[in-house]
């Protein structure tokens, strides 16, 4: 039997509706819905307020990948800001200086940022409101602060602790040289200023003006890699998103650098399976599908690399046809706690906050950003605000590999949303922060919803799992482990040891920060927040 039951209730409008990593930014995206801005406005306004409320999630140095999906024809569109290596940024550089792997902090592991590109491409194609207008409430946050919240203080006191923030990080988030308390106000005025010149001079300030020339000096000060021309170059990709359908449904996705294709392999993969009479967290489900995530991840590390530089075989991978031969690799019985090959194919070759969006005409984005660690590289660019992110660190340093470090190179992501339509229509739009977990949420999160019928609220908040390793380059070695939320039940936890998985339980509310909105035929919207994080959801 399902059990139903929700700490929260479902919010539910028929005007839009925004449900983000933060109520205050859900209220920034909700104002500029009521103010007759669309979707796509919101967008703006809720993710440059989430990047001055989670400023160890997300940031103007950072990435973003959204699915936008536009009623009147129908149309979902993906977009990829996730930022190349620098051109200074090569296997040798960092193999002559001894390292194994990408350091995490400092300026060598950032990437270009890509999500302020993100907004000017969103407000050029679909906005209707100004950009000043659209920021003005991410300003007002940062020049006038916001009380801090928990989850924000646990995670500046770690980055103390493990010194991980650059002096002027710590002027920002530790002023007084303590740790911080919450509700206590963060002000951010270096942000707000920079803020201000995109709302004035727009986003080609970052790129190519005044905000650009900030950054490129203090790399060039500070012998970092990132250049003037490694901005000024950059751009931000639409592109097709990738499908696949799942029990009737058609489920879109992030195409690659993203691992938006290992989703729809895992739900390829399950869907051959009758999951519903299995029953929801049973022992067999939940071996079924981590038996069916070790299988994508590895196809994941194998074949997914930037596709301007290496070919991934994206219609292979997300076949039915390839589903079906990676299933019967399966056991019923036994977890394979080998480490599992790549599926045969013919082919030549941290710390995220996720929103989601949908309007009163049926427009809606699903969107992710990030700066990969908890306050990304550490480093904020002095006098802007700026805090890069450290995404390189996701890049190999052996020769050999899909993922292998080049200049002008994005590294592989574990950024993806997902965008679900039933009968052609706007159905589902959901996503998680959670780096190797998100598709591994995304994946429980779409079977609640569609296998056992939940609700939005009850599809969060229902205990999850997590399979380990990911595909970290320093922990692909590490043997597998199965994590589970402490609220499933012990002759679950039993019965999957007896099938081999080694098991550990975790707190009860450990894994991601999802939220999800649902569209019903009526156009009537309901939406659900994780209580694993500060999500929330506001209704117009």
């Amino acid at each position: 039997m399902v059990d139903r039951t929700a700490h929260r209730p479902n919010v539910m409008s028929r005007e839009g509706m925004v449900a983000s990593g933060h109520p205050l930014a859900s209220m920034a995206g909700a104002r500029v819905l009521m103010s007759g801005g669309n979707a796509f406005d919101a967008t703006i306004a809720t993710s440059a307020a989430l990047t001055v409320l989670r400023p160890h999630m997300c940031s103007l140095g950072g990435d973003a990948f959204c699915l936008l999906h536009q009623e009147k024809d129908g149309k979902i569109q993906a977009l990829n800001a996730s930022g190349p290596a620098p051109r200074a940024a090569s296997r040798q550089f960092f193999l002559s200086r001894g390292h194994k792997f990408i350091p995490e902090t400092g300026l060598f592991p950032s990437t270009v940022p890509g999500l302020v590109a993100s907004w000017a491409e969103i407000h050029q194609s679909l906005g209707t409101k100004s950009l000043a207008d659209l920021l003005a409430p991410a300003i007002d946050l940062a020049l006038n602060g916001f009380p801090l919240y928990p989850g924000l203080v646990n995670n500046i006191d770690e980055a103390l602790k493990r010194n991980r923030l650059n002096p002027s990080a710590t002027k920002i988030f530790a002023p007084s040289g303590r740790s911080a308390i919450p509700g206590e106000i963060l002000v951010q005025p270096d942000l707000a200023k920079t803020l201000q010149k995109i709302a004035k001079e727009g986003c080609e300030a970052f790129y190519r003006g005044s905000i650009a020339e900030s950054i490129a000096k203090f790399f060039a000060e500070n012998e970092g890699l990132l250049d003037s021309q490694d901005l000024r170059d950059y751009r931000t990709p639409w592109r097709d998103p990738i499908k696949s359908t799942y029990q009737g449904f058609e489920i879109f996705e992030q195409p690659p650098v993203s691992q938006g294709i290992i989703l729809l392999e895992e739900l390829n993969i399950i869907e051959g399976f009758d999951l519903t009479s299995m029953g929801h967290n049973s022992a067999e489900a939940i071996h079924l599908m981590v038996e069916a995530k070790k299988l994508a991840f590895s196809d994941r590390l194998a074949y997914l690399a930037d596709p301007d530089f290496n070919s991934t075989p994206v219609e292979t991978l997300s076949s039915k046809e390839h589903a079906a031969k990676q299933r019967e690799r399966i056991s019923l019985d036994r977890a394979n706690n080998e480490k599992v090959a790549p599926g045969s194919i013919n082919t030549k070759g941290g710390d995220t906050t996720y929103f989601t969006i949908c309007d009163r005409k049926g427009n809606a984005s699903s969107f992710i950003q990030s700066i990969f660690y908890a306050f990304g590289s550490g480093t904020v660019v002095d006098g802007t605000g700026i805090l890069m992110n450290n995404r390189l660190v996701a890049s190999n340093l052996e020769g050999n590999r899909a993922n292998s470090l080049e200049p002008g190179k994005k590294p592989i992501h574990t950024l993806n949303t997902f965008i679900v339509l039933n009968d052609g229509r706007f159905h589902i739009s959901g996503g998680t922060p959670g780096l190797d977990d998100q598709v591994q949420i995304n994946l429980q999160l779409i079977c609640n919803m569609i296998d056992f019928e939940m609700d939005v609220q009850t599809a969060i908040e229902a205990p999850r799992w997590s399979s380990r390793p990911g595909t970290n380059p320093t922990e692909e070695s590490n043997p597998y482990q199965l994590l589970l939320e402490n609220r499933i039940d012990e002759a679950i936890v039993a019965s999957l040891q007896k099938k081999g998985h080694k098991v550990a339980t975790v707190d009860p509310w450990s894994f991601g920060g999802a939220q999800i909105i649902n569209r019903k035929e009526n156009g009537v919207l309901i939406g659900g927040a994780d209580p694993r994080r500060e999500g929330y959801v506001i209704g117009c």
